[in-house]
């Protein structure tokens, strides 16, 4: 049985703002899965993209990213609730992709493994 990594917002921007090659370092911890990412998260990053600078070349990359993802809805607006909401709702194996701290915690605390930065640029998963 595959697993489900959800992505949030900064997940999908690590390839430009952390310089982590997201999608080939959840092969290699999981093999395979499905990618899903909420419907918040892709509006936040089409907001972000808007901007200047690095964050706004983050977030162009990061939405052309998720096309690789399955978008799901949630009755969230706020990307990190639904990125949680989304989470909650996995049937099986499921871990979230962040490397916000307050986002992991919450995901932790929520019973949902988390794949972050661990090292340089290299992901790894802490487990509830």
């Amino acid at each position: 049985m595959s697993a489900t990594a959800v992505l949030d917002t900064n997940a999908l921007m690590m390839p430009v703002e952390l310089d982590v090659r997201v999608f080939d370092e959840l092969d290699r911890l999981l093999g395979e899965y499905e990618a899903i990412t909420p419907a918040a998260v892709i509006a936040e990053l089409e907001k972000l993209r808007d901007g200047n600078g690095e964050a706004g070349t983050a977030a162009a990359v990061g939405h052309d990213l998720a096309e690789r993802c399955t978008v799901v809805e949630t009755n969230e607006s706020y990307a990190d609730d639904a990125v949680v909401a989304a989470a909650e709702a996995v049937e099986g194996t499921v871990y979230a992709v962040t490397n916000d701290r307050p986002l992991r915690d919450r995901l932790l605390d929520a019973g949902v493994d988390v794949i972050g930065l661990r090292g340089r640029n290299t992901l790894a998963i802490t487990e509830t």
